[in-house]
């Protein structure tokens, strides 16, 4: 699937102070971004897609239905929007590939008896670990 181009419209960006590394920079300067993708509201990304990528993304879909990225690693400001744009486009990327379906298969016939062998083995070895008495 060709990559998907994600307008404008549908990304807010807020900048807000950050916990991170700074000194007393952190205190005046806005550096860490809040990237808000209306992940409901889309129509550049299929249904099923978006399914995956709710659940991909997990907790970090709002109740509203938005997908809400912290990036908050460096003190640049610009940085913290490249990485914020870059791990939506991760995920949107993990979204798009479509997962394999399983086949349900059967064990073959060798492959049970050697299971049950080394069950048997195992038993014996186990059995033979209990207290030592002069009769046997």
């Amino acid at each position: 699937m060709a990559p998907i181009e994600i307008p404008d419209t549908d990304l807010e960006l807020a900048f807000i102070r950050s916990s991170g590394p700074g000194g007393q920079n952190v205190n005046k300067v806005a550096s860490a971004v809040q990237l808000r993708f209306d992940l409901a509201g889309t129509r550049v990304i299929p249904e099923h897609v978006k399914v995956r990528l709710r659940r991909l993304a997990g907790n970090r879909v709002t109740d509203d239905g938005s997908l809400l990225i912290v990036a908050r690693e460096t003190r640049s400001q610009e940085q913290n929007r490249r990485a914020a744009m870059q791990r939506l486009q991760d995920l949107i990327a993990r979204a798009l590939i479509e997962p394999k379906r399983r086949v349900a298969t059967r064990p073959t016939r060798g492959s049970k008896e050697r299971r049950l062998e080394g069950k048997r083995t195992t038993k014996a070895h186990k059995s033979r670990r209990g207290r030592v008495t002069w009769d046997e």
